[in-house]
Protein backbone atom coordinates (compact mmCIF):
# COMPACT_ATOMS: atom_id res chain seq x y z
CA UNK A 1 0.00 0.00 0.00
CA UNK A 2 1.39 3.42 -1.05
CA UNK A 3 1.99 5.32 2.17
CA UNK A 4 1.34 8.61 0.32
CA UNK A 5 -2.22 7.66 -0.66
CA UNK A 6 -3.76 5.88 2.34
CA UNK A 7 -7.47 6.57 2.67
CA UNK A 8 -9.75 5.96 5.63
CA UNK A 9 -11.07 2.89 3.81
CA UNK A 10 -7.51 1.59 3.36
CA UNK A 11 -6.79 2.17 7.04
CA UNK A 12 -9.88 0.21 8.10
CA UNK A 13 -9.04 -2.64 5.72
CA UNK A 14 -5.51 -3.18 7.02
CA UNK A 15 -6.23 -2.40 10.67
CA UNK A 16 -6.41 -5.15 13.30
CA UNK A 17 -7.86 -2.81 15.91
CA UNK A 18 -10.79 -0.43 15.52
CA UNK A 19 -11.02 2.75 13.47
CA UNK A 20 -13.66 5.17 14.78
CA UNK A 21 -15.07 8.37 13.30
CA UNK A 22 -17.83 10.78 14.28
CA UNK A 23 -21.15 8.93 14.42
CA UNK A 24 -19.74 5.55 15.45
CA UNK A 25 -21.35 4.26 18.63
CA UNK A 26 -18.03 3.92 20.47
CA UNK A 27 -16.61 7.27 19.33
CA UNK A 28 -17.56 9.42 22.32
CA UNK A 29 -16.42 6.85 24.86
CA UNK A 30 -13.10 6.39 23.09
CA UNK A 31 -12.26 10.10 23.02
CA UNK A 32 -12.89 10.56 26.76
CA UNK A 33 -9.87 11.35 28.89
CA UNK A 34 -9.23 11.32 32.64
CA UNK A 35 -9.59 15.10 33.06
CA UNK A 36 -13.30 15.91 32.70
CA UNK A 37 -12.42 19.41 31.45
CA UNK A 38 -11.04 18.04 28.19
CA UNK A 39 -13.60 17.68 25.39
CA UNK A 40 -11.92 17.22 22.02
CA UNK A 41 -13.20 15.62 18.83
CA UNK A 42 -10.56 13.91 16.69
CA UNK A 43 -11.25 13.30 13.03
CA UNK A 44 -10.20 9.67 13.46
CA UNK A 45 -9.58 7.52 16.51
CA UNK A 46 -7.27 4.60 15.72
CA UNK A 47 -7.56 2.06 18.55
CA UNK A 48 -4.43 0.03 17.89
CA UNK A 49 -3.95 -3.64 18.75
CA UNK A 50 -0.27 -3.85 17.87
CA UNK A 51 2.75 -2.15 16.33
CA UNK A 52 1.54 -2.69 12.76
CA UNK A 53 -1.63 -0.74 13.59
CA UNK A 54 0.43 2.13 14.98
CA UNK A 55 2.55 2.22 11.83
CA UNK A 56 -0.56 2.29 9.63
CA UNK A 57 -2.15 5.04 11.73
CA UNK A 58 0.94 7.26 11.53
CA UNK A 59 1.22 6.73 7.78
CA UNK A 60 -2.48 7.52 7.35
CA UNK A 61 -2.09 10.74 9.31
CA UNK A 62 0.86 11.78 7.15
CA UNK A 63 -0.99 10.93 3.94
CA UNK A 64 -3.98 13.01 5.03
CA UNK A 65 -1.89 15.87 6.42
CA UNK A 66 -3.39 15.44 9.88
CA UNK A 67 -1.63 16.02 13.20
CA UNK A 68 -1.33 13.17 15.71
CA UNK A 69 -2.24 12.91 19.39
CA UNK A 70 -1.06 9.85 21.32
CA UNK A 71 -3.28 8.36 24.01
CA UNK A 72 -1.56 6.00 26.42
CA UNK A 73 -3.38 5.93 29.74
CA UNK A 74 -5.30 9.11 28.92
CA UNK A 75 -4.26 10.55 32.29
CA UNK A 76 -2.36 13.68 31.21
CA UNK A 77 -3.89 16.66 33.00
CA UNK A 78 -3.53 18.85 29.90
CA UNK A 79 -5.37 16.29 27.78
CA UNK A 80 -2.58 15.79 25.26
CA UNK A 81 -3.96 12.32 24.46
CA UNK A 82 -6.70 13.82 22.24
CA UNK A 83 -6.87 16.52 19.60
CA UNK A 84 -9.45 18.32 17.51
CA UNK A 85 -9.39 17.56 13.77
CA UNK A 86 -6.50 15.14 13.90
CA UNK A 87 -5.72 11.46 14.40
CA UNK A 88 -5.90 10.14 17.95
CA UNK A 89 -3.65 7.08 18.16
CA UNK A 90 -5.15 5.15 21.05
CA UNK A 91 -2.86 2.57 22.66
CA UNK A 92 -5.28 1.52 25.39
CA UNK A 93 -5.64 -1.96 23.84
CA UNK A 94 -1.85 -2.46 23.98
CA UNK A 95 -1.26 -3.16 27.67
CA UNK A 96 0.82 -6.32 27.89
CA UNK A 97 3.63 -6.52 30.46
CA UNK A 98 6.28 -9.23 30.33
CA UNK A 99 8.75 -9.68 33.19
CA UNK A 100 12.12 -11.40 32.91
CA UNK A 101 12.94 -11.98 36.59
CA UNK A 102 16.44 -13.30 35.86
CA UNK A 103 17.50 -10.21 33.94
CA UNK A 104 15.26 -7.98 36.10
CA UNK A 105 13.70 -6.38 33.05
CA UNK A 106 10.05 -5.55 32.33
CA UNK A 107 8.87 -5.10 28.74
CA UNK A 108 5.78 -2.89 28.79
CA UNK A 109 3.46 -1.96 25.93
CA UNK A 110 2.71 1.71 25.36
CA UNK A 111 -0.90 1.64 26.58
CA UNK A 112 -0.25 -0.06 29.93
CA UNK A 113 -0.97 1.59 33.26
CA UNK A 114 1.13 1.37 36.39
CA UNK A 115 -1.43 -0.97 37.96
CA UNK A 116 -0.61 -3.54 35.29
CA UNK A 117 3.13 -3.07 35.65
CA UNK A 118 3.00 -3.37 39.44
CA UNK A 119 0.82 -6.46 39.33
CA UNK A 120 3.20 -8.31 37.00
CA UNK A 121 6.46 -7.19 38.57
CA UNK A 122 5.33 -7.79 42.15
CA UNK A 123 4.65 -11.43 41.31
CA UNK A 124 8.47 -11.70 41.40
CA UNK A 125 9.07 -9.25 44.27
CA UNK A 126 10.29 -6.59 41.82
CA UNK A 127 9.31 -3.05 40.87
CA UNK A 128 10.43 -0.05 38.89
CA UNK A 129 9.71 3.52 40.01
CA UNK A 130 6.22 4.51 38.87
CA UNK A 131 3.76 7.20 39.86
CA UNK A 132 1.47 7.59 42.86
CA UNK A 133 -1.79 6.74 41.04
CA UNK A 134 -2.02 3.25 39.58
CA UNK A 135 -4.39 4.28 36.77
CA UNK A 136 -1.74 6.61 35.30
CA UNK A 137 -0.40 5.55 31.93
CA UNK A 138 3.17 4.31 31.87
CA UNK A 139 4.04 6.26 28.71
CA UNK A 140 3.05 9.75 29.76
CA UNK A 141 4.51 9.52 33.23
CA UNK A 142 7.80 8.08 31.96
CA UNK A 143 8.49 10.44 29.09
CA UNK A 144 8.42 13.58 31.23
CA UNK A 145 10.41 12.14 34.14
CA UNK A 146 8.29 10.09 36.52
CA UNK A 147 8.22 10.80 40.26
CA UNK A 148 7.23 8.03 42.66
CA UNK A 149 7.90 6.61 46.11
CA UNK A 150 11.03 4.70 45.02
CA UNK A 151 12.95 7.70 43.69
CA UNK A 152 15.23 8.04 46.73
CA UNK A 153 16.87 4.68 46.15
CA UNK A 154 16.13 4.03 42.45
CA UNK A 155 15.67 7.43 40.83
CA UNK A 156 13.04 8.68 38.42
CA UNK A 157 11.17 6.39 36.05
CA UNK A 158 13.36 7.59 33.16
CA UNK A 159 16.47 6.58 35.09
CA UNK A 160 15.27 2.99 34.79
CA UNK A 161 14.36 3.14 31.09
CA UNK A 162 16.92 0.96 29.29
CA UNK A 163 15.34 0.71 25.82
CA UNK A 164 12.24 1.58 23.80
CA UNK A 165 10.67 0.71 20.46
CA UNK A 166 9.35 3.82 18.72
CA UNK A 167 7.26 4.43 15.60
CA UNK A 168 8.64 7.67 14.20
CA UNK A 169 6.90 10.31 12.08
CA UNK A 170 7.59 8.53 8.78
CA UNK A 171 5.96 5.34 10.03
CA UNK A 172 9.25 3.54 10.72
CA UNK A 173 9.84 1.35 13.77
CA UNK A 174 13.18 2.17 15.39
CA UNK A 175 14.95 0.85 18.45
CA UNK A 176 16.25 3.29 21.06
CA UNK A 177 18.90 1.84 23.35
CA UNK A 178 22.48 2.36 24.43
CA UNK A 179 23.61 0.59 21.24
CA UNK A 180 20.95 1.68 18.73
CA UNK A 181 19.87 5.30 18.28
CA UNK A 182 21.22 6.37 21.67
CA UNK A 183 20.30 9.98 20.88
CA UNK A 184 16.64 8.96 20.76
CA UNK A 185 16.87 7.10 24.07
CA UNK A 186 18.46 10.19 25.62
CA UNK A 187 15.61 12.36 24.29
CA UNK A 188 12.90 10.00 25.56
CA UNK A 189 14.31 10.39 29.07
CA UNK A 190 12.48 13.61 29.80
CA UNK A 191 11.68 15.00 26.34
CA UNK A 192 8.01 14.02 26.37
CA UNK A 193 6.03 12.66 23.43
CA UNK A 194 7.84 14.76 20.83
CA UNK A 195 9.68 12.02 18.97
CA UNK A 196 7.21 9.31 18.07
CA UNK A 197 4.84 6.69 19.42
CA UNK A 198 6.56 4.48 21.99
CA UNK A 199 5.01 1.05 21.50
CA UNK A 200 7.26 -0.75 24.00
CA UNK A 201 9.32 0.31 27.00
CA UNK A 202 11.98 -1.76 28.73
CA UNK A 203 12.58 -0.97 32.40
CA UNK A 204 15.17 -2.11 34.92
CA UNK A 205 13.59 -3.74 37.99
CA UNK A 206 14.62 -3.78 41.63
CA UNK A 207 13.71 -5.95 44.63
CA UNK A 208 10.74 -4.30 46.36
CA UNK A 209 8.06 -5.72 48.64
CA UNK A 210 5.72 -7.43 48.49
CA UNK A 211 5.20 -5.61 51.80
CA UNK A 212 6.84 -2.28 52.56
CA UNK A 213 6.63 0.29 55.34
CA UNK A 214 4.08 2.96 54.41
CA UNK A 215 4.32 6.32 56.18
CA UNK A 216 1.23 8.54 56.45
CA UNK A 217 0.84 10.56 59.66
CA UNK A 218 -1.66 13.41 59.25
CA UNK A 219 -1.33 16.75 61.01
CA UNK A 220 -3.70 19.75 61.12
CA UNK A 221 -2.72 22.91 59.23
CA UNK A 222 -4.10 24.97 62.09
CA UNK A 223 -1.43 23.52 64.41
CA UNK A 224 1.31 25.22 62.43
CA UNK A 225 4.32 24.33 60.24
CA UNK A 226 6.50 22.70 62.89
CA UNK A 227 6.03 19.10 61.66
CA UNK A 228 6.84 20.10 58.06
CA UNK A 229 10.04 21.85 59.07
CA UNK A 230 11.13 18.85 61.12
CA UNK A 231 10.18 16.52 58.23
CA UNK A 232 12.21 18.64 55.79
CA UNK A 233 15.32 18.32 57.92
CA UNK A 234 14.80 14.63 58.62
CA UNK A 235 14.34 13.53 55.01
CA UNK A 236 17.40 15.56 54.05
CA UNK A 237 19.42 13.29 56.33
CA UNK A 238 17.77 10.09 55.02
CA UNK A 239 16.94 10.89 51.41
CA UNK A 240 18.10 7.54 50.09
CA UNK A 241 15.46 5.66 52.06
CA UNK A 242 12.82 8.40 52.38
CA UNK A 243 11.44 9.88 49.14
CA UNK A 244 8.24 11.52 50.31
CA UNK A 245 5.60 14.15 49.75
CA UNK A 246 3.96 16.55 52.16
CA UNK A 247 0.43 16.59 50.80
CA UNK A 248 -2.07 19.28 51.79
CA UNK A 249 -5.73 18.33 51.55
CA UNK A 250 -9.14 18.62 53.21
CA UNK A 251 -10.41 15.74 55.36
CA UNK A 252 -13.42 14.17 53.61
CA UNK A 253 -16.63 13.11 55.31
CA UNK A 254 -15.44 9.54 55.51
CA UNK A 255 -15.67 7.16 58.46
CA UNK A 256 -12.03 6.27 57.89
CA UNK A 257 -11.20 9.63 59.51
CA UNK A 258 -12.21 10.95 62.95
CA UNK A 259 -15.56 12.73 62.64
CA UNK A 260 -14.30 15.79 64.47
CA UNK A 261 -11.68 16.22 61.71
CA UNK A 262 -14.14 16.24 58.78
CA UNK A 263 -13.64 19.39 56.70
CA UNK A 264 -10.32 20.29 58.33
CA UNK A 265 -7.32 21.45 56.32
CA UNK A 266 -4.51 18.97 56.96
CA UNK A 267 -1.18 17.77 55.62
CA UNK A 268 0.03 14.20 55.39
CA UNK A 269 3.70 13.23 55.37
CA UNK A 270 3.45 10.39 52.87
CA UNK A 271 6.00 7.93 51.57
CA UNK A 272 7.61 4.52 51.73
CA UNK A 273 10.59 3.74 53.95
CA UNK A 274 12.79 1.40 51.94
CA UNK A 275 15.23 -1.08 53.45
CA UNK A 276 14.89 -4.02 55.83
CA UNK A 277 11.49 -4.17 57.62
CA UNK A 278 12.64 -3.42 61.17
CA UNK A 279 14.98 -0.65 60.03
CA UNK A 280 12.27 0.87 57.82
CA UNK A 281 9.77 0.94 60.68
CA UNK A 282 12.34 2.57 62.97
CA UNK A 283 13.18 5.13 60.28
CA UNK A 284 9.51 6.07 59.92
CA UNK A 285 8.76 6.39 63.64
CA UNK A 286 10.10 9.95 64.25
CA UNK A 287 7.88 11.31 61.46
CA UNK A 288 4.85 9.99 63.34
CA UNK A 289 5.75 11.87 66.53
CA UNK A 290 6.10 15.48 65.36
CA UNK A 291 3.04 16.89 67.11
CA UNK A 292 -0.69 16.26 67.73
CA UNK A 293 -2.01 13.85 65.11
CA UNK A 294 -5.33 14.03 63.28
CA UNK A 295 -4.80 10.35 62.48
CA UNK A 296 -2.06 8.03 61.27
CA UNK A 297 -2.37 5.53 58.43
CA UNK A 298 1.22 4.31 58.71
CA UNK A 299 2.03 0.62 58.76
CA UNK A 300 3.28 -2.29 56.71
CA UNK A 301 1.26 -2.69 53.52
CA UNK A 302 1.44 -4.47 50.21
CA UNK A 303 3.26 -2.29 47.68
CA UNK A 304 0.44 -2.74 45.14
CA UNK A 305 -2.12 -1.51 47.69
CA UNK A 306 -0.07 1.62 48.41
CA UNK A 307 0.14 2.36 44.70
CA UNK A 308 -3.68 2.38 44.50
CA UNK A 309 -4.40 4.53 47.56
CA UNK A 310 -4.86 7.82 45.69
CA UNK A 311 -6.84 6.41 42.74
CA UNK A 312 -10.21 7.29 44.30
CA UNK A 313 -9.32 10.99 44.63
CA UNK A 314 -9.80 11.59 40.91
CA UNK A 315 -11.94 8.88 39.25
CA UNK A 316 -11.41 8.65 35.50
CA UNK A 317 -13.45 11.23 33.61
CA UNK A 318 -15.37 12.52 36.65
CA UNK A 319 -13.36 15.43 38.06
CA UNK A 320 -12.10 18.66 36.56
CA UNK A 321 -8.36 19.20 37.02
CA UNK A 322 -5.74 21.88 36.60
CA UNK A 323 -2.27 21.12 37.99
CA UNK A 324 0.91 23.20 37.98
CA UNK A 325 4.31 22.27 39.41
CA UNK A 326 7.70 23.90 39.63
CA UNK A 327 11.07 22.78 40.97
CA UNK A 328 12.51 24.51 44.03
CA UNK A 329 16.19 25.01 44.74
CA UNK A 330 15.66 24.64 48.50
CA UNK A 331 12.75 24.51 50.94
CA UNK A 332 13.16 27.46 53.31
CA UNK A 333 10.67 28.23 56.06
CA UNK A 334 9.13 30.96 53.92
CA UNK A 335 8.23 28.47 51.17
CA UNK A 336 6.70 26.12 53.73
CA UNK A 337 4.62 29.01 55.08
CA UNK A 338 3.54 29.90 51.54
CA UNK A 339 2.52 26.32 50.80
CA UNK A 340 0.40 26.26 53.96
CA UNK A 341 -1.21 29.58 53.08
CA UNK A 342 -1.99 28.44 49.53
CA UNK A 343 -3.52 25.21 50.84
CA UNK A 344 -5.66 27.10 53.36
CA UNK A 345 -7.31 29.18 50.64
CA UNK A 346 -7.94 26.38 48.11
CA UNK A 347 -11.52 26.84 46.82
CA UNK A 348 -12.30 23.12 46.44
CA UNK A 349 -12.23 20.46 49.17
CA UNK A 350 -10.97 18.01 46.54
CA UNK A 351 -7.87 20.05 45.76
CA UNK A 352 -4.45 18.93 46.91
CA UNK A 353 -1.03 20.55 46.88
CA UNK A 354 2.30 18.99 47.67
CA UNK A 355 5.97 19.43 48.50
CA UNK A 356 8.25 16.67 47.18
CA UNK A 357 11.88 15.96 48.09
CA UNK A 358 14.07 14.79 45.22
CA UNK A 359 15.93 11.89 46.81
CA UNK A 360 19.60 10.97 46.54
CA UNK A 361 19.32 8.66 43.52
CA UNK A 362 17.58 11.39 41.51
CA UNK A 363 20.29 13.94 42.23
CA UNK A 364 23.09 11.46 41.57
CA UNK A 365 22.36 11.25 37.83
CA UNK A 366 24.56 13.65 35.81
CA UNK A 367 22.73 16.42 33.98
CA UNK A 368 24.04 15.28 30.59
CA UNK A 369 22.81 11.70 31.05
CA UNK A 370 19.21 12.45 30.05
CA UNK A 371 17.01 15.10 28.50
CA UNK A 372 15.65 15.78 31.99
CA UNK A 373 18.93 17.59 32.51
CA UNK A 374 20.03 19.35 35.68
CA UNK A 375 19.25 17.52 38.94
CA UNK A 376 20.53 20.08 41.44
CA UNK A 377 17.06 21.17 42.57
CA UNK A 378 16.19 19.85 46.02
CA UNK A 379 12.39 19.97 45.95
CA UNK A 380 9.24 20.31 43.89
CA UNK A 381 6.00 22.15 44.64
CA UNK A 382 2.71 21.27 42.94
CA UNK A 383 -0.68 22.99 43.14
CA UNK A 384 -3.31 20.52 41.97
CA UNK A 385 -6.78 21.94 41.54
CA UNK A 386 -9.50 19.25 41.55
CA UNK A 387 -13.23 20.09 41.49
CA UNK A 388 -16.53 18.82 40.08
CA UNK A 389 -18.61 21.73 38.77
CA UNK A 390 -17.83 23.61 35.55
CA UNK A 391 -19.15 26.76 37.20
CA UNK A 392 -16.11 26.65 39.48
CA UNK A 393 -13.53 26.46 36.69
CA UNK A 394 -12.33 30.05 36.86
CA UNK A 395 -11.86 30.11 40.64
CA UNK A 396 -9.94 26.83 40.76
CA UNK A 397 -7.70 27.56 37.81
CA UNK A 398 -6.93 30.99 39.24
CA UNK A 399 -5.99 29.42 42.58
CA UNK A 400 -3.60 26.92 40.99
CA UNK A 401 -1.95 29.50 38.76
CA UNK A 402 -1.63 32.01 41.58
CA UNK A 403 -0.21 29.43 43.99
CA UNK A 404 2.31 28.38 41.36
CA UNK A 405 3.25 31.97 40.53
CA UNK A 406 3.70 32.95 44.17
CA UNK A 407 6.28 30.17 44.52
CA UNK A 408 8.41 31.60 41.71
CA UNK A 409 10.90 33.35 44.05
CA UNK A 410 11.82 29.91 45.38
CA UNK A 411 11.95 28.30 41.93
CA UNK A 412 14.94 26.60 40.37
CA UNK A 413 16.15 28.21 37.11
CA UNK A 414 12.59 28.50 35.78
CA UNK A 415 12.29 24.73 35.59
CA UNK A 416 8.84 23.11 35.73
CA UNK A 417 7.63 19.49 35.89
CA UNK A 418 6.01 18.84 32.54
CA UNK A 419 3.63 16.13 33.76
CA UNK A 420 1.82 18.89 35.69
CA UNK A 421 1.66 21.59 32.96
CA UNK A 422 -1.68 23.25 33.63
CA UNK A 423 -3.47 22.82 30.34
CA UNK A 424 -0.34 23.36 28.31
CA UNK A 425 -1.30 26.95 27.54
CA UNK A 426 2.04 28.33 28.75
CA UNK A 427 3.88 27.35 25.60
CA UNK A 428 6.62 29.88 26.25
CA UNK A 429 7.58 27.95 29.38
CA UNK A 430 8.72 24.92 27.39
CA UNK A 431 12.25 26.17 26.74
CA UNK A 432 12.75 27.13 30.40
CA UNK A 433 11.27 23.83 31.57
CA UNK A 434 13.79 21.83 29.54
CA UNK A 435 16.67 24.08 30.54
CA UNK A 436 20.01 23.40 28.87
CA UNK A 437 18.65 20.29 27.15
CA UNK A 438 16.36 22.25 24.84
CA UNK A 439 18.73 22.95 21.93
CA UNK A 440 19.89 19.34 21.73
CA UNK A 441 16.27 18.16 21.93
CA UNK A 442 15.36 20.47 19.04
CA UNK A 443 18.08 18.91 16.87
CA UNK A 444 16.91 15.39 17.73
CA UNK A 445 13.34 16.45 17.01
CA UNK A 446 14.44 17.60 13.55
CA UNK A 447 16.01 14.20 12.92
CA UNK A 448 13.02 12.04 13.92
CA UNK A 449 10.07 14.42 13.37
CA UNK A 450 11.16 17.27 11.09
CA UNK A 451 7.57 18.27 10.24
CA UNK A 452 6.43 18.34 13.89
CA UNK A 453 3.74 15.72 13.35
CA UNK A 454 3.84 14.95 17.08
CA UNK A 455 3.00 18.36 18.49
CA UNK A 456 0.22 17.72 20.99
CA UNK A 457 2.63 17.80 23.94
CA UNK A 458 4.99 20.25 25.60
CA UNK A 459 6.17 20.86 22.11
CA UNK A 460 9.76 21.21 20.99
CA UNK A 461 10.02 22.84 17.57
CA UNK A 462 12.46 21.03 15.26
CA UNK A 463 15.62 23.07 14.76
CA UNK A 464 16.50 24.27 11.27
Amino acid sequence: MDAQHISIEDLKTYFLGTVLTEGDAAFDGARQLWNAMIDRRPTVIARCRGTADVIQAVRFARAQGLPVAIRGGGHNVAGHGACDTGVMIDLSQMRAVHVDPDRRIAVVEGGATWAEVDRETQAFGLATPGGLISETGVAGLTLSGGFGYLRGRHGLTIDNLVAADVVTADGTLVRASADQNPDLLWALKGGGGNFGVVVRFEFALHPVGPEVMFIAPIYAVEDGPGPIRAWRDYVAEHDKDLAMICEFSTVPEDDGFPRDAWGKKVFALVGIATGAPDAAEALARPLRELGPLVTDFSGRMAYTDIQRLFDAQTPFGEMRCYWKARYLTDLPDAMIDLAMENASRAPSPNTISSLWNMGSAVRAVPAEASAFGDRSMGWMYSADGVWADAADDAANIAWARDSWSRAEPFGHQGRAYLNFPGHGEDGTLTRDAFGDSYDRLARIKAKYDPDNVFRFNQNIAPSA
